[in-house]
């Protein structure tokens, strides 16, 4: 049976997973494409130069105030990826975290269920907390560790309300996101510690970290994923681990030493580091037949080669 082609709009387009997401779309599942973003990051080059095939339309909009019953016409599936990410941060804005992230999601859920569109959900592995053991989606002692990860696994428990009113959605738990894209944010720490390494800084490793183990997502990988879910017509309402791989800060640091030899670290402390070492499972996703491509090494590199310019 010939794939569904889809009609998408994507929430966030213009962002870290976004910018990349709309050049490595499938030609064969996707066509139409509506990029929705409020621009208050000033990404606009992730606009430029957009590849052929598709028929993009973008919509300078924010979530908490767009119009989504007009969006939403003849729209297949949204992808939600419009949502504030920075972890220690959020500690400092709790309320707008609340705001877009849970507010924003609650929007864009129920606009999906009055539009019948299906929605693809990223949330996060970061809702796991500190665990003393492998965990999976079976989980139930989740220990969110910042407002950025409680507005994740509140808005999962709104989806699974919805459900039961005939909400088609899926919920993918991505690891953290590595790797280059036009719209790249270096908030996260293997991107934080490349832009640091690149420009001739010391990476500023937190104090308790260096063995810690954290799960991780290839970007290339959190593309594929997304293209996934649409050539499965995977809106099942189930809950999915997505994760390249669990590396510890050691294999981070060790990596980009492949990289910049000389490189110098610096231990800090962070205003999350009560959040300790955790390793993810995510062998059901990989059970429907997805595979990541990625590695520390190939992301990393991908960085290095953005930034050879000012490499020292």
């Amino acid at each position: 049976m010939k794939p569904k082609k889809y009609k998408i709009l994507i929430t966030g387009a213009l962002g870290h997973i976004g910018s990349h997401l709309i050049r490595n779309l499938d030609r064969s599942m996707v066509h139409n494409v509506i990029l929705l973003d409020n621009l208050e990051s000033q990404r606009f080059p992730s606009l430029y130069n957009l590849p052929k095939g598709f028929n993009f339309k973008f919509i300078k909009e924010d979530i908490l105030t767009a119009d989504f019953d007009k969006y939403l016409k003849g729209v297949d599936a949204v992808i939600h990826l419009a949502a504030i990410t920075d972890a220690e941060k959020s500690k400092q804005i709790p309320e707008l975290v609340e705001a877009v992230n849970y507010e924003g999601l609650k929007r864009v859920a129920d606009a999906c269920l009055k539009a019948k569109a299906c929605l693809f959900f990223p949330s996060t592995t970061s809702i796991y907390g500190s665990q003393a053991s492998l965990v999976d989606e079976t989980c139930k002692e989740l220990k969110p560790q910042s407002p950025y990860a409680e507005t994740k696994l509140n808005s999962e428990k709104y989806l699974q309300g919805l459900k039961r009113r005939g909400l088609k959605f899926v919920v993918c738990r991505f690891g953290t996101i590595f790797g280059h894209s036009v719209g790249m944010r270096y908030d996260t720490a293997v991107n934080k510690f490349t832009w640091q390494a690149s420009t001739g800084q010391p990476i500023t490793v937190w104090k308790t970290a260096w063995n810690q183990k954290r799960p991780y997502l290839y970007l290339g990988d959190a593309a594929r994923a997304i293209n996934f879910v649409l050539k499965k017509n995977l809106f099942n309402g189930e809950i999915y681990n997505v994760v390249t791989k669990n590396f510890t800060v050691e294999n981070v640091v060790k990596t980009i030493q492949k990289f910049v030899p000389k490189l110098a670290v610096d231990y800090v402390d962070s205003a999350i580091m009560n959040q300790l070492s955790y390793e993810v499972d995510d062998s059901k996703f990989r059970k429907l037949g997805f595979k990541p491509t990625g590695d520390l090494k190939k992301g990393i590199g991908e960085k290095f080669a953005s930034l050879n310019g000012i490499l020292r």
